[in-house]
């Protein structure tokens, strides 16, 4: 239940109000997370008015702002007819599978790239592709002097924690790695009952995460070749038994999941 809502101009007032012990305070980027229901008393910070909501190019790096929604990525990519921007983003077919996947047509258009990493459990397919990419985040503190730079697998265990003492600013991911996304669910659109990310860098370096258990995506293995990837990947889901699929299950499946994204990025580009 809301209570109380504010829209700072800016990122000290903003975090000003996030740090306030009473009442809880939460960041609203489009608030599809805060719109499932709740009773706990609640204040909400938008950060609309921050100017978060654009992404840049900087060699072959793409830095998105927190507040730019799944569905704005989606357009700046050309993946929306009749609403391209002059200057496309090229997104790598499995980037954009895991946003299409990640939320319904309504949703997507006010969930933000920041908010739903914040928000995500284990099943969200946006984190644990960004995960494989190793997605850099910058944070604003109050009083720093420079943008503290966090890897996303650093930040999903602390980020109940660390969004009451910094707000992501943006997101920043490589544009020359490859991402294979594989998954399997009750329905094709359904979020994952198990899922692997692999992203294979120029120089060999590989790393695969694997979602639907737990809490976050995890990283499941993070070598100089994709050697052991499988077996890797078996392990780290040997004890992920719940009341959606047992440990076995997900084991066999990681496993199967992880080998076939790697023969995706075998496949030659088109």
């Amino acid at each position: 239940m809301i209570i109380e809502y504010h829209r700072p101009d800016t990122l000290e007032e903003a975090l000003s109000l996030l740090a306030r012990p009473q009442p809880l305070t939460v960041p609203l980027g489009g608030g599809s997370a805060l719109n499932r229901p709740d009773s706990q008393p609640l204040a909400v910070v938008d950060l609309q008015a921050l100017g978060l909501g654009g992404y840049r190019l900087t060699g072959q790096t793409l830095e998105l702002g927190a507040t730019l929604t799944l569905d704005g990525l989606l357009a700046a990519a050309g993946q929306k007819p009749g609403q391209a921007p002059p200057e496309l983003l090229t997104l790598q077919p499995a980037l954009i599978q895991s946003l299409r996947l990640e939320a319904s047509y309504n949703l997507r258009q006010v969930a933000t790239v920041a908010g739903t990493l914040a928000a995500a459990d284990a099943r969200s397919p946006w984190t644990a592709a960004l995960l494989a990419l190793d997605a850099q985040l910058s944070l604003y503190r109050p009083g720093a002097a420079q943008l503290e730079q966090l890897g996303l697998g650093d930040f999903l265990p602390l980020r109940r924690g660390e969004l009451r003492r910094a707000l992501i600013t943006r997101i920043a991911l490589p544009l020359n790695v490859r991402l294979a996304y594989e998954y399997i669910a009750r329905t094709p659109a359904d979020w994952p009952l198990v899922c692997a990310g692999v992203a294979a860098w120029p120089s060999g370096r590989t790393r695969v995460t694997l979602g639907g258990f737990g809490e976050a995506p995890l990283l499941a293995m993070d070598g100089p070749t994709a050697h052991g990837a499988e077996l890797a990947a078996a392990d780290a889901y040997s004890q992920a038994g719940d009341a959606w699929a047992t440990a076995e299950y997900r084991r066999e499946m990681a496993a199967l999941l992880t080998g076939r994204a790697l023969q995706r990025l075998d496949e030659p580009s088109t």
